[in-house]
Formats: C-alpha cells, sequence, structure tokens
C-alpha cells in the first residue's frame, strides 16, 4: 500500500536530518546522544540505525545544531501546511524566530518596553520574561470584508467592529503557534520552554496560539520533563516517536517504555507527524 502524504513528508524530514544534523561521531556516538550517558548512547543509536545510514561527523557545536533542527522544523511544518490548507483556510506563515510584540495579541508588549525603559522602577516591577522569541512562529494574516463575504454578506460596518480576524480593524498578523525545539534535553535548559509559554499564555490579548515543543532527546525521564506537568505546553512532539518506542521495546527497557507510553497516552507526548494537524485545530 502506497504511503500517506503526511508519512512521506516525515520520511523526507528524517532524510534531511540525516544530511548533517543527526550524525555519528567515529566513536559511535549519535549527534543527539550524551556521550556520559550508556543509555542515551544505546538508545539513539537504535533510532539511528531504524531512521538510515548516518554519516560519520564531528557533532556540531549546541547553537548550530539546534539552529539546524529549527530550520527543518520549519521547512516539515511549512510544507505541511500548504498541504492540509483545506483543512484550515486562510493566509498563513511560517517562519523561525522573531519576537512576539509583532503580532496583534501581543502588540501592547512594545508599549511596555517602551515605558520600561525609561522607567528603571517599572522596569524593575515587571522584569523582562515577556520579551519572548519562540523558535518558529505559524501566524495568520487578517481578512479583507471582501474575502470574508465572498459567498454572502457576513460582515458590514455595523457590527464585529473589534474582531482581529478583520483586517478593517487591525492589520497586525494574528499569533496562531509557538513552537519551541530542542534537539536535545539538559535539566538546565529543559524549563525555558515552559516558561516561554507560561509568559504566552499570561501576556495575551485576545486567542491563546498554540504552544508546542519538538525534541530530538533519545531519555524518556528527560522528555518527561517537558512533557509532564501542568498546560505551559500544549505538547511535546519527538522527532522519531515510533522508533524511539520500538529501540526501548527491543532493548527490553521496560520502566522506560513504560514512562514513554505514559505520556503518550496521557496526550503528553506525540510524533512530529501529529503536529500539522494538531496546528489546524
Amino acid at each position: 500500500m502506497a504511503l500517506g502524504w503526511l508519512s512521506e513528508a516525515r520520511r523526507e524530514f528524517h532524510a534531511s536530518v540525516l544530511d548533517g544534523l543527526l550524525t555519528r561521531s567515529e566513536a559511535g556516538v549519535p549527534s543527539n546522544a550524551d556521550s556520559s550517558s550508556k543509555p542515551s548512547v544505546t538508545i539513539a543509536n537504535s533510532v539511528l540505525d531504524q531512521l538510515g545510514p548516518a554519516a560519520t561527523a564531528k557533532k556540531l557545536p549546541g547553537q548550530t545544531a539546534g539552529a539546524g533542527f529549527e530550520t527543518h522544523c520549519a521547512a516539515f511544518v511549512r510544507e505541511c501546511f500548504q498541504q492540509v490548507g483545506h483543512l484550515r483556510p486562510g493566509e498563513f506563515s511560517v517562519r523561525k524566530g522573531g519576537g512576539i510584540a509583532g503580532f496583534d495579541q501581543y502588540a501592547h508588549l512594545d508599549d511596555l518596553e517602551a515605558i520600561a525603559r525609561v522607567n528603571r522602577e517599572i522596569a524593575t516591577a515587571i522584569g523582562s520574561d515577556y520579551l519572548i522569541k519562540p523558535d518558529i512562529v505559524v501566524s495568520r494574516l487578517p481578512l479583507s470584508d471582501d474575502a470574508i463575504n465572498v459567498s454572502e454578506r457576513i460582515v458590514d460596518a455595523a457590527s464585529a467592529q473589534h474582531t482581529s480576524l478583520r483586517s478593517s480593524n487591525q492589520n497586525l498578523p494574528i499569533l496562531h503557534a509557538s513552537i519551541s525545539c530542542k534537539w536535545t534535553v539538559r535539566s538546565d535548559r529543559a524549563q525555558n520552554a515552559r516558561s516561554e509559554g507560561l509568559n504566552l499564555v499570561r501576556n495575551r490579548k485576545g486567542k491563546l496560539p498554540h504552544i508546542a515543543v519538538v525534541t530530538g532527546e533519545p531519555l524518556p525521564n528527560r522528555i518527561a520533563s517537558l512533557a509532564l506537568g501542568t498546560g505551559d505546553i500544549d505538547c511535546v512532539y519527538h522527532f522519531a516517536l515510533y522508533e524511539l518506542r520500538n529501540a526501548l521495546i527491543e532493548q527490553g527497557r521496560e520502566d522506560a517504555c513504560e514512562l514513554l507510553d505514559m505520556m503518550t497516552e496521557g496526550k503528553r507526548l506525540r510524533d512530529i507527524s501529529d503536529l500539522p494537524l494538531d496546528l489546524v485545530v
């Protein structure tokens, strides 16, 4: 049976990751593994073997690897969004990085920052945690009245005078999703995505965007440091969840597999192929 389009896109995504990002060192350590952790190396090697042949190369510096992972994830989400446009009509944009103050729900943060720059007491009181720059942003442009009324006259000047969807009311893009990319998860960095998510919740004026994290981390207990807990994050997405679970089963890691299943069954962890359709909702 021929693969569905999304399965093909997932396979192409993995091929792009294998082209320089996911490699194996001469010592046999995958580039997403923690060389000081034997389980991390063993699990990552099994996942890598399932995805395809990998080049032998030195591990990229952390920032370089992180930026590369963001690029691959953004390309995957962008391609998928174009393909499923019939499920979520509208003009959407997917791009890497950028501050959130350029979007409708967070435009007031520019004014807040301007006030803080000239008033030290206010700057001390409010801090700077609200100055969020997501790794990937998905946005939607507001619609003209002609576009809204394409089938019949739905809006006019007498009502719907404040909705952000009408370009006659405001012309800023609407933040649809904020996606944080973590090629690996270390304890000292795990909470960054959670704090960003919490600030997106607290500082918005209007619709809450999707808040997601994509990771290539091979250790379930480290993934759990992001996936488990309260709703600061909608869901964590693994770049190769099916292969990771296969690796845990093959290696007899029952506790780790149980933890992974708990996260997936609890709707806290999904495969990256789930992300495009989740963003449509």
